[in-house]
């Protein structure tokens, strides 16, 4: 077998349609480009999702905010929240097993929302400035 031997298969290739030789031959005239307007022109052109000057989709629908990834990563925790039985050191992964931030944050801040009535020790936290005092204020500790 040599390459320039290689032929379609037979039926896979119809032949060119023979545009504007008379309406006996099925395309004379206007060729089946319908009767005047852009595409009937030769050099017709128009960008992607132009309808023809009418308003188009992706302008008359209205637009949907950002979301970024970020905010499944990162979780606020109030002070009140912190206040878990039997657990004296606060850290990522005591939140996590007391369910107090979502499964997959990779990390938390404490904010000044609530109060804290015990002395706790927070480790690997990012604590708001007014955050930490209430914590300190309580008797407890911050380490980041």
């Amino acid at each position: 077998m040599k390459l320039n031997s290689i032929r379609p298969a037979a039926g896979s290739r119809k032949p060119g349609k023979r545009v504007g030789r008379g309406h006996s031959a099925g395309q004379g005239k206007t060729c089946g480009r319908g009767h005047k307007g852009q595409h009937a022109r030769a050099g017709g052109y128009h960008k992607t999702g132009f309808e023809g000057g009418q308003m188009p989709i992706q302008r008359r629908l209205p637009k949907v905010g950002f979301v970024s990834p970020k905010t499944r990563e990162s979780a606020e925790v109030r002070l009140h929240e912190l206040d878990i039985p039997g657990v004296d050191v606060i850290n990522l992964e005591a939140l996590k097993a007391a369910s107090r931030v979502p499964a997959q944050a990779l990390r938390a801040k404490v904010i000044a929302s609530g109060k804290i009535t015990r002395a706790i020790k927070v480790q690997g936290l990012k604590v708001t400035p007014g955050a930490r005092q209430a914590i300190e204020a309580a008797g407890g500790s911050v380490a980041e």
